[in-house]
């Protein structure tokens, strides 16, 4: 399942930019994906070699990061599409805290043309929860509590027959 763009996510959907020399990479905080995006101007690898996230190779323009991804795998779905043959997006500074993501995707096997969309990004100022302890915080109150619950019905019932408990 493509995992860009991240309009459609409803929680959890923090992304980080990193930029080292040559590369910028794009965390995506939920299923902890990362697209590394050379800037080197390589090309794109083989049309034989498919990824789930696909190729990316981006370049800067001005303040604008504009990636080109290819190369996306058969089992790559965005929106209904049967296969996702280019994404182009861009992301740039809008203010000192917005950044401005626009895409386009091109599917001829799925649409007649190719189609565009937008988001802004604001920059979060709080800190960031990973999605795993997040969710973990109910799940381990609620496995606890299922297991506390089984050990009492187990108690009950050895109580009745006279058996004992081992500790």
């Amino acid at each position: 399942m493509a995992r860009d763009p991240n309009a459609s996510r409803g929680h959890n959907s923090n992304i980080q930019f990193q930029q080292g020399p040559g590369y910028v990479a794009i965390l995506q905080e939920e299923i902890h994906d990362v697209r590394i995006i050379p800037l080197d101007g390589r090309p794109h690898l083989g049309p034989s070699i498919r990824q789930l996230m696909g190729d990316s190779r981006g370049r800067w323009e001005g303040n604008t990061l504009v990636v080109d991804t290819t190369n996306f795998t058969d089992t790559t779905n965005f929106r209904g599409s049967v296969k996702i043959c280019t994404w182009w997006n861009a992301s740039r500074a809008s203010t000192r805290r917005t950044i401005r993501y626009e895409f386009t995707v091109e599917d001829p096997a799925t649409w007649t043309r190719p189609w565009k969309g937008e988001l802004s990004m604001v920059e979060d100022q709080g800190p960031d929860i990973e999605f795993a302890c997040h969710e973990g915080k109910y799940g381990l109150a609620n496995n606890l509590s299922g297991a506390r619950a089984q050990e009492k019905a187990a108690e009950e019932v050895a109580k009745r027959s006279g058996k004992m408990i081992d500790e």
